[in-house]
């Protein structure tokens, strides 16, 4: 159910601009598909394979991008990028609810928080942080000692942060992610395992969004560092010293090893994984479930991924692939043999 009592579409484009076609004082108070929509919804078009819905959508309104935009007679707005359009009004039309500012008198606070700070039940804030105006931490939300916290920024329930890890403004952190607990870092000595200090912090940036049970290990030396604009979703494992490049996005279960560096814009499919000390290049794409062994100096999408099919099926194609490298040495001397051949005629 919307928040919000609707908004006319000539309010929204004089908030978010495009071009307005048809009736102008249409209302609209919630978006939808274009299959499910109904009276007061407003439906969007960002994949050609849905064009067929728009001529029988009973949404009220449309978002179409200008090659669509002639496909119907409903009242829209069009333009370019009609998927971030629909999202920004889909901002507009559902606000996030606000708690009220003040700390709730189950919490434990040893630093000062502004006036307009909402602090949760069972929050624990520990001594020297620095919480910024109109923060919000949610029910059991752990704050450890030294820790910095931006402006606007919101803390679902039981998100911990280690001591003196950064949070730049306007973070968002779903439930029970953990930042800048300790890296895996251990040193063998004979059959045992010694444990390396983990002195680095972890360092983010604006306007990151970190998705629920996600974790990310603080620096064993260095800082492992999270760009401004990045987005992770739920169940990711970054470990220590990673540096992530800003506006990179990860989809869920990605893992990240240690010292990998992570360029500007990259996305990662679900379930990829990127072992450790290589570095991948700005604007490379990484498909899911692929393995990336090696860096990556060039942008583009990569794949890695063999396609599924019957359990039979599969075993025999795994032993025709075993048998590739086989069949390429005799290859190879075959063509020598030729190349003799043809050199004594």
């Amino acid at each position: 159910m919307t928040k919000h009592g609707g908004l006319r579409l000539e309010e929204i484009v004089a908030r978010l601009g495009g071009q307005l076609e048809g009736d102008p004082s249409v209302v609209v108070s919630q978006v939808a598909t274009l299959a499910s929509a109904g009276a007061g919804q407003i439906a969007f078009l960002a994949n050609p394979k849905y064009r067929q819905q728009l001529q029988a959508t009973r949404a009220a309104a449309v978002i179409v991008p200008p090659k669509f935009a002639g496909d119907t007679e409903l009242p829209r707005i069009v333009h370019q990028n009609s998927y971030a359009y629909y999202a920004r009004v889909a901002a507009l039309l559902n606000p996030p609810e606000a708690r009220p500012a003040g700390v709730h008198p189950s919490a434990v606070i040893h630093t000062a928080v502004p006036e307009t700070a909402r602090i949760g039940e069972n929050v624990v804030i520990g001594r020297n942080a620095t919480i910024g105006e109109n923060v919000t931490l949610y029910p059991g939300c752990v704050i450890g000692d030294g820790v910095s916290l931006g402006a606007d920024s919101v803390l679902y329930p039981n998100v911990v942060v280690y001591r003196d890890c950064v949070i730049g403004s306007r973070a968002v952190v779903h439930a029970g992610a953990v930042i800048g607990s300790d890296g895996f870092g251990f040193a063998k000595e004979g059959e045992r395992w010694i444990k390396i200090p983990q002195l680095g912090r972890v360092v983010i940036g604006d306007d990151v969004e970190i998705g629920a049970n996600t974790s990310i290990d603080r620096g064993a030396l260095d800082d492992t560092v999270i760009g401004d604009g990045v987005k992770l979703d739920n169940q990711i494992q970054i470990a220590h010293n990673v540096v992530v490049g800003d506006h990179a996005a990860m989809a869920g279960c990605v893992g990240i090893a240690g010292s990998a560096h992570i360029g500007r814009r990259c996305t990662i499919g679900g379930a990829g994984m990127i072992v450790g000390h290589i570095e991948l290049a700005d604007d490379v794409h990484v498909s899911a479930g692929t393995m990336i062994t090696k860096s990556l100096h060039q942008p583009g999408q990569y794949t890695g991924v063999f396609p599924f099919e019957a359990h039979e099926e599969w075993l025999r194609s795994a032993a025709q692939m075993r048998r590739l490298t086989k069949l390429a040495e005799r290859v190879a001397e075959l063509e020598k043999k030729l190349e003799l051949m043809e050199k004594r005629s």
